[in-house]
């Protein structure tokens, strides 16, 4: 994938930044030189190589340390939305803010 100046302006737009000419073609190889990258990453072989759960992991064996995902706080629902404006079946009511 490569991107054009075209591509770089209409990014900018929609970032609302303004680029001038010499930041814009800068920008340009910046993304172009990311997009290569990726590319060069997407060419190697994986197949048959387990992800890894952490980073140590490539170069020594660890145990990950997880703990029981069980619930430790009580439920304080009630209390918690007692305050609130508007509450309808356990959920806050906010103002459209989406057309």
């Amino acid at each position: 994938m490569s991107l054009n100046s075209h591509d770089i302006d209409r990014i900018a737009n929609l970032a609302r930044l303004e680029l001038h000419s010499a930041e814009s073609q800068r920008m340009l190889g910046q993304i172009n030189g990311f997009f290569d990258i990726v590319e060069q990453m997407r060419a190697v072989d994986t197949t048959g190589i387990e992800p890894l759960a952490h980073p140590v992991a490539a170069v020594q064996d660890i145990s990950l340390r997880l703990r029981e995902d069980i619930a430790s706080e009580p439920d304080q629902r009630e209390a918690n939305q007692r305050s609130a404006p508007a509450v309808e079946r356990g959920l806050f009511l906010v103002p459209k803010v989406i057309e």
